[in-house]
């Protein structure tokens, strides 16, 4: 037990990450870290800082950033040389929590290892999603974080029910939160800034996050996306994101391939805007902006365990195209928040791009969508986390 917690002082937290960069579960940790700072809570994020460079925005509560060695070749040796990073990174720091939090299988299978050494009593681990790996090492590696876990939490309720059904485990639900202060419809300033570093001048301009890989239907997307340009020449879609840990090369140059063959990559001689734009990973500062100055948000993934994107481009103004299946149903109703159709029918989903941009379509969408993003804040996701840790600490006392 530490200080904190036998002396009634503020619950002492750790909260474990992967990396520094803004994938779906970094930004979960840093959200929710923030959140419970602000509920009196003592928090600290624990992150692998693989280029040194630090989080991808200031944090506004204590963290440690844990030194990476450039990554070996596989990605078992990479996952593998992260995990015994973290470890030793953490036998440094030598600092003692009431909860420890882990937010991705590579910082929950390194508090299993601390946990076995008697370092750490026990640890959470929050399940995003699981992955379908070829790897028998990866694939043990995350069913240990899941196992292994003395408590496991989830941020939908389609995760909980495949935890349960997959591996017998029962998860809690801390859901994904949007903060409204940062992402609204209201300009900023840097909306022109953003379409100039982009040429992002299409009409109708069609933005996704992810970047380019298989769980994100980008493929899919983009076919979507030549479909639309054979009725509207003028369109453009811009892809934002990409930070990953895993090798997607032969999937993106699938992409890259048939981006050529259709014209888009390069961009056409003369071409402005140019039709497809791989913006890469943008600053903190442009996400908000990104959102807004879509004329529509497309996200036909195929796995995820919220879709936290969706929530901030809803907060945003930017009326949404997205999957017709779990977690998007859980808070996206089609034809009243979003427009949701089988990911996998292409054509489908170029006839939704087109539909969301009728006047009346947009506007009835848009505004459910912003009532809707409303109701999922982060101080909800910490209260609720919060009461989930006291709940923890009580029955390893017990």
């Amino acid at each position: 037990m530490s200080a904190g917690a036998a002396t009634g002082a503020p619950l002492s937290v750790a909260l474990l990450t992967y990396s520094t960069k803004p994938r779906g579960g970094v930004v979960h940790t840093v959200e929710l870290a923030e959140a419970l700072h602000d509920l009196g809570v003592s928090v600290c994020v624990y992150a692998l800082n693989k280029d040194q460079g630090g989080f991808y925005r200031p944090l506004r509560c204590p963290s440690v950033l844990v030194p990476a060695a450039p990554p070996p070749a596989g990605i078992d040796a990479v996952v593998e040389q992260r995990i015994a990073e973290l470890v030793v990174g953490l036998r440094a720091a030598g600092a003692r929590h009431d909860v420890w939090h882990a937010q991705d299988c590579i910082s929950a299978n390194a508090l299993a290892t601390l946990r076995a050494e008697g370092r750490v009593p026990r640890f959470l681990r929050t399940v995003h999603h699981l992955d379908d790996y070829d790897s028998p090492y990866l694939r043990a590696c995350q069913e240990r974080s899941v196992r292994e876990a003395d408590v496991c939490l989830v941020v939908s309720e389609a995760w909980r029910k495949t935890l349960r059904a997959e591996l017998g485990v029962d998860a809690a639900i801390v859901p994904n939160g949007v903060n409204l202060r940062r992402f609204s419809p209201a300009p900023d300033g840097k909306e022109a800034e953003l379409r100039a570093r982009l040429c992002a001048t299409g009409s109708p301009l069609y933005v996704t996050v992810g970047g380019v890989e298989p769980r994100k239907n980008s493929i899919h997307l983009l076919r979507a996306f030549l479909e639309v340009r054979r009725r509207l020449p003028g369109a453009q879609l811009v892809i934002a994101g990409g930070e990953t840990l895993f090798d997607y090369a032969p999937y993106q140059r699938e992409f890259e391939v048939i981006a050529r063959e259709s014209g888009l990559l390069p961009a056409p001689r003369g071409a402005a805007p140019p039709p497809l734009v791989l913006a890469g990973v943008l600053p903190d500062v442009l996400i908000p902006p990104l959102y807004r100055i879509a004329d529509a948000f497309v996200f036909p993934s195929v796995r995820e365990g919220f879709g936290l994107v969706l929530l901030e481009a809803m907060a945003s103004g930017a009326p949404v195209v997205s999957s017709a299946q779990p977690p998007f149903t859980e808070f996206l109703r089609d034809g009243e928040s979003a427009l949701l159709v089988d990911p996998s029918n292409i054509e489908a989903l170029a006839r939704a791009m087109e539909r969301i941009l009728e006047g009346g379509v947009k506007r009835r969408l848009c505004a459910a969508a912003m009532e809707a993003a409303a109701g999922y804040t982060w101080d909800r996701s910490a209260r609720i986390a919060a009461g989930l840790y006291r709940e923890f600490l009580g029955t390893r006392r017990s």
